[in-house]
């Protein structure tokens, strides 16, 4: 049956057919016994919320990762060798990363709930003939519903009777304005943003009455569609852990080789297995990153603070990387580029074009003459008359109010009334004074068959003031009134060029007029205003786009990334907003309509979003197609959206960002990052952190892997020729976690590197051991190999003691990796610009020196301690030991300067794709 819903193309036909089809009665509405059999057909109109896996299912599949099936290998090894202690240890980096893992994921799992609540509100319905008031979860199709001004519409339904209804369907097309509906049938290809004779599940009355029939509940909806398409969406891994994953993978493979080879090889060269068993597992140990996994997560979750420090909360770790490198941010216009508020920014009044300062609902800002596209100065000397007469019709003629909240105001109403209320406070003209001193008589609602509204005021001479779309009222005026407020003929010809110039700019516009009446008339019907109207002048309206948000946009572009608006309201707005907002690629928008893209191939699509700039009247499944079309290209895609018709499409981009004040409920949970401040500002922002994130995940790992490699290379070649081990097991797993852990979370503290922000976006498709880095990890490797065998050879020839040669091989290592420390992060690098005169200052980095001085502690302890001599098989050192273990950071400072000159980036121009 839920088929039978969503296969109806019920815009199409008329309001008998409906009625015929679903056996209804629009004046009596269902029986209780045919509800009753409905309710067994089609089930509650309430989203189901599927069953999740159990919780220890959940728990234990974030242990499904290459990375920690080599930390529990790694942990039962030490397990089975009796070494329960550092086994612990091992398992416990892996339970850290699986339960933070665990909490990041159960948070997402609310938006299926959130869908539900989207649709859970009470409503009037028509049942044997009497209007009842019933939660919407009992409504069945077929039942007849009555809709009012502040309504929550209960499901989906055809309209069948209309008397001024307006619909605000923001959350679900996207569309900013309130859709004035209307019941003849519609084609069949009519857009989801167009279906005036629909009206959707989740949208709201703001204006008049209505009766519809529901035509789909519960998952026939279009919410209910929303619903199923995020949960049929495959769930995509973020270009981090595709990489980590790769690189766990292929590490695995290698460790298990070697460690294959090595026993293998040892025991034909005739050494006991015991002894070859005790090298391959230290080779094991050593070229498993331990402490990498931690690392990691440590790093994220720094740059997880300093994003809300910066009005960005990150739902999902992996998401702080991945917005760093982000090659396209697709946003939507409604609340995300735009203030949410219609604002008049032009006035044509006597002849004379006016601009308007100022945004939104608020009364601060300016009327002036417009000069060259610009506000010349604000009127000072008194509002001409017609203009005056201009304004107070709009403020009239309007059944609106505008609140305050402390700072903020906003609407009562329609928003387009909302804006004429702002525009007249901006000249002094108030509302509630023009109301006491012109009070209203009659009124004529407005309709859309007429395109207007009228109202009569009873003020000497009495005056009728009508506000409607231009082509309505030019056909009523006889006149039109000059700037001194004298009424000359109507020139039709300069009225629509203005209407021209101000549409040019993507403003909607409406006209205004009045006519003179007697004072004996009360009331006033569509005759009086038939003829005889006086024009005086036109105002045009738009959402406006947020300043801040234009200056985002720049800087994003100025980063390399390309900035794309999806959006469900009309084309020509939708390419205004990006004129003014630079988000274009060349001279001219490049602007496609959702009917455009529905027609063409998915090779065809993918090249369209590709080289588009925006798309308008985009119905929520076409947005999720949009973003899945840039990923196959090959992008890292960014959404933004803070509706409900955007959810699909925040959940299929590689992060979804969702507005945390104004958003909807759902789009929140559906996202990985939400905005505190609804400022698309904060993306920016976002964005150089989650850069600053990556380059810091990039410095541990070429501060942790030359570690591991110098071990491995050790043990491989003292086993393979059969020599005493330089380096123990259990040593290694000492360097590997606390050495290592101690040293390298310094670096997630890093600051951004000079001019992040002017680089291009990393290529997708990089692997994360570039040949630079692997290039830098082979050089250290080696180095580290020669100065731990080295070492060990020669104090073990020099002293005669097996155990103190390994501890000076250690401590040695653990010297020259301060220096190599300093050399890739910032402070190192200021360092050497301070002493070659190049800088005036030293980069400050107290975590980093804290780090070092960790370190150098935590070694005296390991080798002077009794306690840690037993357990790790260590030594005292004396003075003279001491300062030969020192020695090797003598070399390692020309090898890391000229490790970063070969290493040094080459210079690139950002590439605005």
């Amino acid at each position: 049956m839920l088929q039978d819903q969503l296969e109806s193309p019920y815009h199409e036909l008329s309001v008998l057919s409906v009625i015929e089809k679903f056996n209804s009665n629009l004046e009596a509405g269902l029986t209780a016994e045919e509800v009753a059999i409905r309710y067994e057909t089609y089930g509650w109109n309430q989203l189901p919320i599927k069953p999740g896996k159990p919780a220890w299912l959940r728990f234990l599949l974030q242990f499904n990762q290459p990375l920690l099936y080599i930390l529990l290998v790694a942990g039962a090894v030490k397990a089975f060798l009796g070494s329960w202690t550092n086994a612990a240890v091992i398992w416990g980096v892996t339970v850290i990363n699986a339960t933070i893992g665990y909490v990041q994921e159960a948070k997402a799992e609310g938006a299926i709930a959130s869908l539900a609540k989207a649709v859970t509100t009470e409503t009037t319905v028509l049942r044997e003939g009497q209007t009842l008031r019933i939660a919407s979860q009992d409504l069945v199709p077929g039942d007849v519903v009555l809709l009012a001004s502040g309504d929550k519409v209960p499901a989906d339904l055809r309209l069948l009777k209309t008397r001024d209804l307006q619909v605000d369907e923001s959350a679900l097309t996207g569309e900013s304005l309130p859709v004035e509906k209307s019941v003849q049938p519609l084609p069949k290809d009519t857009p989801l943003a167009e279906r005036i004779n629909m009206s959707y599940a989740g949208t709201f009355v703001t204006f008049g009455q209505g009766t519809g029939i529901v035509i789909a509940t519960a998952d026939a909806t279009e919410v209910g569609q929303i619903s199923q398409s995020m949960e049929r969406r495959v769930s995509l891994s973020t270009p981090l852990t595709r990489k980590f994953e790769k690189f766990s993978r292929t590490l695995l493979y290698v460790i298990l080789t070697l460690a294959t080879l090595t026993f293998a090889i040892g025991l034909g060269q005739g050494e006991s297995w015991i002894y070859m068993f005790e090298a391959a597992v230290a080779l094991a140990v050593s070229a498993i990153p331990e402490g990498l996994p931690a690392v990691v997560t440590i790093t994220l979750a720094i740059g997880v603070n300093r994003m809300a420090r910066r009005n960005s909360i990150i739902r999902k770790l992996p998401a702080v990387e991945t917005l760093g490198s982000a090659t396209v941010i697709c946003s939507d216009k409604t609340g995300t580029l735009t203030e949410n508020q219609m604002t008049v920014q032009a006035i044509c009044a006597g002849g004379q074009h006016y601009l308007v300062s100022g945004s939104g609902y608020s009364p601060k800002g300016d009327i002036g003459i417009a000069r060259n596209g610009k506000l010349e100065s604000p009127l000072e000397d008194g509002l001409p008359s017609v203009l005056q007469e201009c304004l107070i019709a709009g403020v009239l003629c309007n059944d609106s109010q505008l609140k305050q909240t402390g700072e903020n105001w906003s609407v009562v109403g329609d928003p387009t009334e909302g804006a004429l209320i702002a525009a007249a406070a901006k000249a002094d003209l108030s509302q509630s004074g023009l109301a006491a001193s012109k009070p209203r008589l009659d009124s004529i609602p407005f309709e859309s068959q007429y395109q207007y509204m009228a109202t009569l005021h009873d003020v000497h001479p009495r005056t009728i003031y009508v506000k409607g779309s231009v082509e309505a009222l030019l056909s009523r005026c006889s006149s039109m009134m000059d700037l001194q407020g004298q009424s000359i003929a109507l020139e039709q010809s300069e009225i629509e060029q203005a209407v021209e110039a101000i549409t040019e700019g993507g403003l909607r516009v409406l006209a205004f007029a009045r006519k003179i009446v007697g004072s004996h008339q009360h009331s006033i019907d569509h005759e009086d205003i038939a003829t005889g109207l006086v024009f005086l002048g036109l105002q045009g309206m738009i959402d406006p786009p947020r300043p801040e948000a234009i200056a985002a946009v720049h800087a994003c572009q100025s980063a390399g990334i390309n900035v794309k608006m999806i959006t469900g309201d009309h084309i020509a707005t939708a390419r205004a907003i990006a004129q003014r907002m630079g988000i274009q690629k060349t001279e001219q928008v490049l602007a496609f309509e959702g009917r455009q893209l529905a027609k063409m191939e998915n090779s065809q699509l993918a090249q369209t979003v590709e080289d588009g700039d925006v798309f308008a009247r985009v119905a929520p499944a076409q947005k999720l197609q949009l973003v899945a079309a840039l990923q196959s290209k090959g992008e890292v895609v960014a959404m933004t959206g803070d509706g409900v018709n955007d959810a699909p499409a925040l959940k299929q981009a590689d992060i979804g960002i969702a507005m945390g004040k104004g958003g909807t409920e759902v789009a929140r949970e559906a996202a990985d990052m939400l905005l505190t401040d609804d400022n698309f500002a904060s993306i920016e922002a976002a964005v150089e952190e989650g850069r600053t994130v990556y380059q810091n995940l990039r410095k541990a790992i070429a501060f942790l892997l030359p570690v591991n490699g110098g071990e491995s290379m050790t043990i491989l070649i003292s086993a393979l020729l059969a020599r005493d081990l330089p380096i123990l097991s259990l040593q290694v797993l000492w360097l590997n976690m606390i050495n290592s852990l101690t040293m390298t979370v310094p670096l997630a503290f890093e600051p951004k590197s000079n001019g992040l922000m002017q680089e291009p976006p990393r290529n997708p498709k990089e692997p994360l051991i570039t040949g630079k880095l692997l290039r830098r990890i082979l050089i250290v490797s080696l180095f580290n190999w020669i100065l731990i065998f080295g070492i060990f050879e020669w104090a073990k020839s020099t002293y005669g003691d097996i155990t103190v040669a390994r501890t000076m091989a250690i401590q040695a290592l653990v010297a020259a990796r301060i220096i190599y420390l300093l050399s890739i992060s910032q402070l190192g690098i200021s360092l050497l610009k301070y002493i070659g005169r190049k800088s005036t200052s030293v980069t400050n980095a107290p975590i980093l020196i804290v780090g070092i001085l960790g370190a150098v502690i935590l070694q005296i302890i390991f080798s002077q301690w009794n306690v840690m001599n037993l357990l790790f098989q260590t030594a005292p050192l004396n003075l003279n030991q001491w300062l030969i273990c020192l020695l090797p950071m003598l070399p390692m400072v020309p090898l890391a300067i000229f490790i970063n000159f070969i290493n040094r980036p080459q210079t690139k121009s950002v590439n605005h794709r």
